[in-house]
């Protein structure tokens, strides 16, 4: 590890050159990408001291927007998704849990070696918290790991249920907004340009009428949408994405999607509003776990998401519907997605156990 800044300077000399105003030259690129990275990477996540470890992820970050690594909004794709210019493909979604910088990597060995153009690394609040790793460490990481691979091109960096806990909400309204508005803040600071806000938490489903229901769901939405806009940097449309029925939930309407895009749009009034909407269709985040330690055959109801991402798109010109909780799908269910409109689809679990279930993962650690 870097003890001090002095060594930091003397490790890029030759490789990178740091000039006046923050500007990065590359000096030496393949030096750079397939032998300085690696440790700069090391000190980005692991060096106890704060300033050094800040200093290691500006530079990473920094040198991939050099490298023609630039942090956007998925925001034009999806708005031309939602005019029907495109169609046929639904974006991947990925959370990293562990081992980032290697997860991460394969992913973009992959997307390259497949020509895919639209794929977006996320981290969700929860995660942020359990894994221990902040949007500028996550950002970094995963800036790292395209400048490792060789890739040039937009990297969509996305916050995962930026989440308001209904329990807390319910004690301190303020307070757990403002735990919500702050994360917003930090993400964005960090290049995450694609945060979807989950106050589905608070659907009260013992109100009355639908609106009731939605209520505090719609109303937050705004409030929290209006603050990235209010917020995001010049000349970038951040992507928001917002959700109607939390996973592991009863399974979305049309109808409660109508109310809340209606009254969604009615609150945000002249700003951008969200560019996708989540719904529940039958799944639960990590599946469904069965006496015998396997995961229940998750039984995912295609044609809500399909009636759903038609609706959205029709008549309020999104993307479409988002699934959560998907990687825990047979192999042979993912074609459904394109063919159903979905809009984007988010994976976890699947990837976290291919580590666990790793030959090589420490048998101590199981």
């Amino acid at each position: 590890m870097f003890k001090q800044i002095s060594e930091i300077r003397e490790y890029i000399k030759g490789v990178l050159e740091i000039h006046l105003g923050g500007k990065i030259n590359i000096v030496n690129e393949t030096l750079y990408r397939n032998e300085k990275l690696d440790r700069l990477v090391r000190n980005a996540v692991f060096n106890e001291k704060s300033d050094l470890k800040d200093i290691s992820r500006w530079i990473i970050r920094q040198s991939g927007c050099a490298l023609g690594i630039i942090p956007a909004s998925i925001q034009g794709l999806y708005e031309r998704m939602g005019k029907g210019e495109y169609t046929g493909f639904t974006v991947p979604a990925i959370n990293i849990r562990g081992l980032t910088y290697d997860v991460a990597r394969a992913i973009i060995k992959a997307a390259k070696k497949n020509d895919v153009g639209a794929f977006i690394f996320e981290i969700a609040k929860s995660e942020i918290g359990y894994t221990e790793q902040r949007p500028s460490e996550y950002a970094a990481v995963v800036h790292a790991a395209a400048i490792r691979e060789w890739y040039k091109g937009p990297l969509f960096i996305q916050g995962d249920h930026f989440q308001v806990n209904a329990k807390k909400y319910a004690k301190d309204p303020d307070k757990e907004y403002n735990t919500v508005r702050d994360l917003i803040k930090e993400a964005l600071e960090a290049d995450f340009y694609n945060i979807d806000i989950d106050t589905s938490t608070l659907v009260d489903l013992s109100k009355p009428d639908i609106v009731e229901q939605q209520r505090l769901n719609f109303e937050l939405a705004a409030k929290l949408t209006s603050y990235i806009r209010e917020n995001q940097p010049n000349g970038i449309m951040v992507s928001v994405g917002g959700e109607i029925g939390e996973v592991g939930g009863k399974n979305s309407t049309e109808e409660e999607l109508r109310v809340y895009m209606d009254n969604y749009l009615k609150a945000i009034k002249d700003k951008k509003g969200i560019s996708k909407i989540s719904i529940q269709t039958g799944t639960t985040h990590g599946g469904v776990p069965l006496p015998d330690g396997s995961v229940a055959k998750v039984k995912l109801d295609f044609n809500t998401l399909e009636r759903l991402s038609k609706v959205a798109r029709e008549e309020y010109g999104l993307s479409g519907a988002v699934q959560h909780g998907a990687s825990t799908l047979p192999g042979d269910a993912f074609d459904k997605f394109p063919q159903t409109g979905t809009a984007e689809v988010h994976l976890a679990t699947e990837f976290q156990n291919m580590i666990y279930e790793n030959g090589q993962f420490p048998k101590d650690l199981r």
